[in-house]
């Protein structure tokens, strides 16, 4: 398998050397335009049956000026890495407009508008590369919470169609020409996780690696994902695909940030990045944000200086004022360094970490979810009555055990649906 390995060690001696910027948000340039439904439909779409007024990614399509305009305003701001005007291109996402067939065209176009802009950027000034971020959105369905409140295991997609969605869209960037894949957004860490298993696929397939970049959503105060992770039980989940970049974007101002870009500065062992909003919303500002850039561009000038990351931008309601603010406070302050992961533990990721050290007492395994080795959890399954198979995991858990081990293999069941259902359960379940 052929790396891209001149493009990945190019940039690691970059965000080695100095703290690199990423692009501000697209959605909050996009809505200075007032672009109404004609707009968005431009020649190609022009008797498409459903609304398409809101879909950002199809204006790559028929408005490619407009994004091409967008991405030139953040490198003349200072931006060394552009993400292309994916977000929402995937056939799950696009199915809201009845799009699924013109994802392939959308993530194309939208990486080599991106890629052209770059390479003029690039061109005029040889000894600061410009490179170009395909952008992996988290898709508007979660695989870890159900959307009926009368059923806790039903799911509105299953994780193959997630997969499936997400290698189409990442042929299409690499077809575009990206530098790096962007995975970005995660408020559910299934749903990244079926993102970088297709994307470990395409490599594969077309005997081709990029750099990957992952970023988190922490949705609150709480310091967790929408799916419940801690920051630190969400990077033992990825480690294992060893991103170039992991960081935190979106959902909260950096102010509000900061706790949990430290705590993922401390354990994660691949450069760390962080693309906060501009604040907290405010629907009656121009850019539905408050915050000015001398406000946000201070407060990652002070993660910085508190040696926290590598890589810096901008999320809703940032713009290319942002950008060139924060680009001039951290100029001259010295990136995060990398660190190694300990050798003498092992680490299990849940709702949070387990970590096992080699001086750890004995660990307690439940093993009594398992329809070969307890004939009362087989019968409970076999007989549909999923309730009380829950309950034989939630006493092994009230009484102490740190690992649940669960098997379906029985040839009396439908073992994948069982344990999917199983497993869909479990995640819902509080005590767990």
């Amino acid at each position: 398998m052929s790396d891209t390995s001149n493009t990945t060690n190019i940039l690691k001696k970059l965000l080695a050397d100095r703290i690199l910027l990423l692009d501000g948000a697209m959605g909050t340039m996009v809505q200075q335009y007032k672009l109404e439904e004609d707009a968005f439909r431009g020649e190609r779409f022009r008797d498409h049956k459903h609304d398409l007024k809101g879909d950002n990614d199809l204006l790559v399509l028929t408005q490619p000026k407009i994004i091409s305009d967008i991405h030139r305003a953040y490198l003349d701001a200072g931006t060394d890495i552009l993400e292309t005007n994916t977000f929402n291109a995937t056939s799950v996402a696009q199915a809201d407009y009845g799009l699924e067939s013109a994802v392939y065209d959308i993530n194309v176009q939208a990486a080599q508008l991106a890629r052209r802009v770059a390479d003029e950027f690039s061109n005029r000034t040889p000894n600061k590369p410009r490179f170009v971020a395909g952008a992996i959105g988290p898709m508007n369905r979660t695989l870890s919470i159900s959307p009926d409140v009368n059923d806790a295991s039903f799911r509105a997609v299953t994780f193959d169609e997630v997969k499936t969605s997400y290698i189409e869209q990442v042929n299409a960037l690499m077809d575009g020409g990206v530098d790096l894949l962007l995975v970005e957004t995660i408020f559910d860490t299934l749903n990244a996780k079926a993102a970088l298993f297709a994307i470990q696929e395409v490599f594969k397939t077309r005997g081709q690696k990029l750099p990957i970049m992952v970023s988190v959503t922490i949705v609150d105060k709480s310091g967790r994902t929408l799916s419940g992770q801690t920051i630190e039980a969400f990077w033992h989940s990825i480690a294992h695909v060893n991103p170039l970049t992991v960081g935190i974007n979106c959902a909260l101002g950096a102010s509000d940030m900061r706790p949990y870009i430290q705590d993922l500065s401390a354990v994660a062992t691949s450069y760390v990045s962080c693309y906060p909003n501009a604040g907290l919303p405010n629907p009656l500002s121009d850019t539905g944000y408050d915050e000015k850039p001398s406000t946000t561009s201070a407060l990652l000038a002070e993660f910085a200086e508190s040696g926290f990351i590598n890589l810096v931008g901008g999320c809703c309601g940032t713009t290319p004022d942002h950008i060139r603010a924060i680009g001039e406070r951290v100029r001259e302050i010295e990136p995060r360094k990398l660190h190694e992961a300990p050798q003498d533990r092992a680490f299990f990721s849940g709702l949070e970490t387990l970590t096992i050290t080699r001086d750890a007492n004995f660990m307690m395994i439940g093993e009594r979810t398992n329809v070969t080795g307890s004939k009362r959890f087989a019968n409970l399954i076999r007989g549909d009555d999923y309730q009380a198979a829950l309950s034989v995991a939630l006493v092994h858990v009230r009484c102490g055990a740190i690992i649940l081990y669960v098997n379906m293999f029985d040839g009396m069941l439908e073992s994948e649906a069982a344990m999917t259902r199983f497993l869909n359960l479990i995640a819902t379940e509080p005590e767990f």
